[in-house]
């Protein structure tokens, strides 16, 4: 129960800090958002209309930073995160609704299928250390090196320009409505595969890696030995004993995972052109929009303490001594 408090208390105040900066950082950006909007109508608007928007905007209030932080408490308790500059009149809320199922659904299923591999590659390498198993290290090694976007990139010149095999851009045909079909689907499927791709070949490595090196670490330890001195079967003290504890920390680091699959996609979806998050985020950086900066910041900063609030359950209900006063 201690536990339980003390981890509460600490995400709270973590929450509010992050809430803060949320709230301080597009503020202490330099630019305008009218003058960036205007800037990028090329003249289409007319100069002398530039107050009226800000009237419309509600950047005309001149109210003081403070004022302007408990009004932004204020909106986000009741779940308003203002309405969007770059395409005003939608309310932000409704965007990154829009953004977010396709970050969760491309990178999460990425992360799973990353985590599954690496982690049962990792047990089968481990525990045949020393043969040839062990020469699959080094290239998995070599493509978690390799920068993320230079992978994507060459996964495009290779599939989409060479080969022709899937498409280079986009996240779905936009010949077709979206819809629970299961063209549209399939459609799905094979705009998020070569993205998929890049999210799986950049991250396996590490899951081998820490999976590989605790199931060696476990592997000496005395109650693996007493496994084996009973008589056990071999894929019973594998699976049962050694992976059982040695999956410990990969979980833990599975459940911080997934809090970045929300933010941890920039890059990805600039290079592929994804609808997602990350991308919609780049979006509002480039046009100086604060209100959506802001609830992708906000969404993003509260997936990473969702995801950091399971892994310290988790772990603690998996292994007890977690919950110990320090």
């Amino acid at each position: 129960m201690r536990f339980a408090v003390r981890r509460t208390i600490f995400y709270l105040i973590t929450a509010w800090a992050a809430v803060t900066i949320n709230f301080l950082i597009p503020r202490l950006m330099p630019g305008d958002p009218v003058t960036a909007l205007m800037g990028r109508m090329q003249g289409r608007i007319d100069s002398n209309a530039e107050e009226s928007i800000r009237v419309l905007f509600g950047l005309d209030t001149g109210a003081s930073v403070w004022q302007q932080y408990v009004d932004y408490w204020g909106l986000l308790l009741r779940g308003d995160l203002g309405l969007s500059f770059t395409f005003f009149p939608t309310p932000v809320s409704e965007i990154v609704q829009q953004a977010l199922p396709w970050t969760i659904g491309l990178v999460g299923v990425a992360t799973i299928i990353s985590f599954t591999l690496g982690t049962g590659i990792g047990v089968a390498i481990g525990w045949r250390r020393g043969t040839w198993a062990d020469a699959l290290l080094p290239i998995t090694t070599f493509f978690s090196a390799v920068p993320y976007f230079w992978l994507g990139l060459i996964a495009i010149t290779v599939f989409s320009v060479t080969l022709g095999w899937f498409p280079s851009s986009g996240s779905y045909d936009r010949g077709l409505v979206p819809t629970w079909s299961w063209e549209f689907v399939g459609s799905v499927i094979y705009y998020g595969f070569l993205p998929a791709l890049t999210v799986v070949l950049s991250s396996i490595a590490g899951w081998i890696l820490g999976m590989r090196n605790m199931l060696v670490t476990v592997s000496s330890e005395d109650y693996v030995t007493v496994a084996h001195a009973k008589g056990l079967p071999e894929r019973r003290v594998m699976v049962g004993y050694a992976a059982r504890n040695a999956i410990l920390p990969q979980v833990s680091n599975f459940a911080l995972s997934l809090g970045f699959v929300v933010g941890g996609t920039l890059i990805m979806e600039m290079v592929f052109s994804y609808q997602g998050i990350g991308y919609t985020l780049f979006q509002a950086v480039n046009t100086q929009d604060y209100p959506l900066m802001q609830g992708c910041f906000l969404v993003i900063t509260l997936a990473v303490l969702g995801a950091n609030i399971i892994a310290d359950f988790v772990y603690a209900a998996l292994d007890p001594r977690a919950r110990q006063e320090g």
